[in-house]
């Protein structure tokens, strides 16, 4: 099998692999792509990265307030503005709650070449750039470990493009998950409902 074939080999297993699991997951999900927390973890960790405006954030400062993340990076021309357009929904859904409610996190899958302009650059392109609305960035090495957390990792094709999960994740206040996403598929109305829930309880 040559190179190019065993490539195309790995990535279709992968797909596979991503749609069985999702499969198997339906058959306890409330909604379509909502599904139950998959990790106890704590996922705002005392990691500092780097905000779109050349801020540091820590992840731990977000806590006290839901937080609606997911992971992109804006050389992605497939998944990712399409994520992000999902997510976008969920903000007009927020409305006013955005910000003041709950924060909406977008961590980059590419560190390495994702710096804060380039993330303004594209919230501004996709129609993220609201308040509350935070795209982060940082080192490697902090990237990764806050993917760790998430049961998630990043991995590099030869062409240069990230294989990557296209999940969101709700946290509670405490920072541990609520429920997850295939941000594809779930409604923004059902994730601004399930944010809109944990306001009330």
């Amino acid at each position: 099998m040559n190179p190019t074939d065993e490539r195309l080999t790995r990535r279709s297993f992968a797909v596979i692999a991503l749609v069985a699991m999702l499969a198997l997951s339906g058959c306890n999900r409330e909604a379509a792509g909502d599904y139950p927390a998959a990790s106890g973890n704590n996922c705002l960790p005392d990691v500092s990265l780097i905000d779109q405006h050349g801020s540091a954030i820590s992840l731990a400062s977000l806590r006290g307030k839901p937080v609606l993340i997911d992971f992109i990076y804006t050389s992605c021309a497939s998944t990712c503005p399409v994520l992000t357009s999902k997510m976008v929904s969920v903000a007009r859904e927020l409305g006013p709650a955005l910000g003041a409610e709950v924060t909406i996190v977008s961590i980059t899958l590419d560190p390495e070449h994702d710096s804060p302009a380039q993330l303004a650059s594209y919230a501004k392109a996709q129609g993220a750039d609201d308040n509350g609305w935070l795209f982060l960035t940082g080192k490697p090495a902090q990237i990764d470990q806050v993917l760790a957390m998430f049961k998630l990792r990043r991995m590099r094709e030869d062409d240069g493009s990230i294989m990557h999960s296209v999940s969101a994740f709700l946290l509670g206040p405490d920072g541990h998950q609520i429920r997850q996403y295939n941000a594809l598929d779930v409604s923004a109305a059902a994730v601004a409902a399930d944010v809109h829930s944990l306001g009330k309880s």
